[in-house]
């Protein structure tokens, strides 16, 4: 059972709120305030309080989370307010992210189911897989096409990069490994929503420990990479995530140590290994400074994201 199917029904303030506010407008502008006034953290797929008012809105009125200006001015039912109006109350009172409320996150177009059991998934590598990485290979192997046929996406938690890369390289067999038996039963799930259960491998692996001699194109990887001190400065709402997920020791390398001294050996000639690292850019320059790699620049910043070529790996 998760947290959200425990939340309380009945919310203070909720009768007058469901009476005097009857379009999606109405709670739109209520629910932007209760978020401002009451300080939420964002991270999970929205950075603002409007953008998480609209996604749980949305998602309480059965409506498309693409979808927001036809709906603005429609007048809503009652038990419809009422829908809408808790589920922003429980997100004050919780402090979970959103996702974990409505039991799904989107990434890139596609839709996820996630809980307690993994990371809400919001990696930037897979905008790096669509955008940055095509334009680095440009740039670097101009000559060399990149269709990859073995991809990897090591610590994969819920499954959303295996299932984003399977999309992405048709091409490719793919395998999800991870530590959490309980993560890889949710990477399973999403797996099947995506009808790729035939092309994906999910794998209990500590790191590399299970691939045994197998070798991939690229590998993937979102470890846990955040620092001890930052760890003990997160808000509710990350801290609700799986903390062996997130903590990465005292400079948040403890994992990327290993993924980096094991992952030649299980690269092809030629393979790239793509890091997610966060805010963690000082720490891991410090940690390798010997280490030729690229940063893939995204949305969510020029440094949080590290490609390293087979060759460039200690052997």
């Amino acid at each position: 059972m998760t947290n959200a199917s425990r939340l309380p029904r009945v919310v203070a303030g909720a009768p007058s709120a469901a009476r005097e506010l009857r379009t999606l407008r109405d709670l739109l502008r209520w629910a932007v305030s209760r978020f401002q006034s009451t300080g939420i953290a964002y991270g999970h797929g929205t950075d603002n309080a409007w953008d998480e008012a609209v996604s749980l809105l949305l998602f309480a009125l059965h409506l498309p989370p693409d979808r927001l200006e036809p709906y603005l001015d429609a007048r809503l039912a009652r038990s419809e307010r009422e829908a809408a109006i808790a589920f922003v109350e429980r997100r004050v009172a919780t402090r979970l992210p959103a996702p974990y409320l409505t039991g799904e996150a989107w990434l890139r177009g596609l839709r996820f189911l996630c809980d307690e059991r993994a990371l809400v998934p919001r990696s930037p590598i897979a905008e790096a897989l669509e955008e940055a990485l095509p334009a680095w290979l440009a740039v670097h192997r101009p000559d060399l096409p990149f269709d990859p046929r073995a991809v990897l996406d090591l610590c994969t938690g819920g499954g959303s990069l295996a299932v984003f890369a399977a999309h992405l390289y048709p091409g490719a067999r793919v395998v999800g490994a991870d530590l959490s038996q309980d993560a890889l039963a949710l990477a399973a799930a999403n797996g099947s929503l995506h009808a790729l259960g035939e092309r994906i491998e999910w794998l209990r692996s500590d790191l590399f420990a299970a691939l045994d001699t197998r070798r991939f194109d690229l590998v993937v990887c979102n470890p846990p990479y955040v620092n001890a001190g930052s760890m003990r400065a997160l808000p509710p709402e990350f801290r609700a995530e799986p903390r062996e997920a997130l903590a990465g020791g005292r400079d948040g390398m403890d994992l990327v140590r290993r993924i980096v001294a094991e992952a030649r050996a299980h690269l092809v000639e030629g393979g790239l290994l793509l890091l997610e690292i966060g805010h963690e850019a000082p720490h891991f320059e410090a940690a390798f400074p010997m280490l030729e790699f690229h940063y893939l620049p995204v949305e969510t910043g020029e440094r949080s994201l590290v490609l390293i070529e087979a060759a460039a790996l200690p052997a």
